[in-house]
């Protein structure tokens, strides 16, 4: 009986490192994975790729539930008169009344928040590559999370409502302006207008631009770009001031995500990955 003793003890002495080398290890590549490190341009493109690809067919896989999202869309607008916020309509017709300003706001619904994220993501890839990952986990938790948004509260956007009076901006221009509307409107979700994406990736840019721009100017019209793409949706009358705020609410999630796994907001943490080729032997400041 006492061999056996010893045995089983001499056993639990010999097996007990396991369980611990195995959690150090596990520690350990965790610890890896939130460190920052240098991106690889090729991954970057097709993660970048494949993300966009998967979110535009998840957004237009969500059916469109007509009936539904109009009632929302009264209930919302309801909401606003109560609010005392309800002017969208008003801005609608003001600003479509100046028709160079609202072509010029179709053109720029339609593409600036793709040229200005992309733009975004480059700068940060190329001028602050220890702060990348951080801001690029922000941006695509904040769109994943859009999502839940579009299934479980179809929304029409203004220009479709009953009895709205909005102005549906590209069709009465005749402009290449949407997705949602003229020839385009079948390519995409009619009915996935809350949260507002648009508000969501332009205070992502403004706010990153802010945060780590060195020129005064250009901190300043990154705080502008929001602003503007706020009044565009608006006077496009393709979403609600109630939209936009469902955008920050997203934006807010995909920052704490961000937080989460690295401990810090991505602007605090370090410019540059040390021992990366690039990086300079003094780290320059932001």
């Amino acid at each position: 009986m006492g061999e056996t003793t010893v045995t089983t003890l001499e056993g639990q002495d010999r097996a007990a490192p396991r369980p611990v080398a195995e959690e150090n290890a596990g520690k350990a590549f965790l610890r890896r994975l939130r460190t920052p490190r240098r991106p690889r341009f090729w991954f970057e493109i097709l993660l970048i790729a494949v993300s966009y690809w998967t979110y535009s067919l998840i957004r237009n896989a969500v059916p469109e539930q007509k009936q539904e999202a109009l009632s929302n869309a009264d209930w919302l607008w309801r909401m606003e008169h109560h609010l005392g916020i309800a002017v969208e309509q008003s801005v609608n017709h003001a600003v479509n009344s100046v028709t160079w300003l609202i072509i010029g706001m179709n053109y720029y619904y339609a593409t600036l928040h793709f040229v200005v994220t992309l733009g975004v993501l480059v700068w940060l890839y190329r001028s602050h590559p220890g702060r990348y990952a951080a801001a690029r986990l922000a941006l695509f938790a904040t769109t994943a999370v859009a999502l839940l948004g579009y299934y479980f509260f179809p929304l029409a956007p203004p220009r479709l409502m009953n009895g709205g009076d909005f102005v549906d901006t590209v069709v009465v221009h005749h402009t290449w302006g949407s997705m949602a509307s003229g020839d385009l409107k079948h390519m995409s979700n009619q009915y996935a207008a809350m949260p507002s994406m648009h508000i969501g990736w332009s205070l992502w840019c403004g706010l990153t631009i802010f945060a780590l721009a060195s020129v005064p100017w250009v901190r300043v019209l990154g705080l502008l770009y929001p602003a503007a793409t706020l009044l565009v949706i608006v006077s496009t009358a393709n979403h609600f001031w109630l939209d936009a705020v469902g955008g920050m609410l997203c934006l807010a999630f995909g920052f704490t995500v961000a937080h989460l796994w690295y401990g810090a907001l991505p602007h605090t943490l370090p410019r540059w990955v040390p021992g990366t080729r690039g990086a300079p032997l003094v780290p320059l400041e932001a």
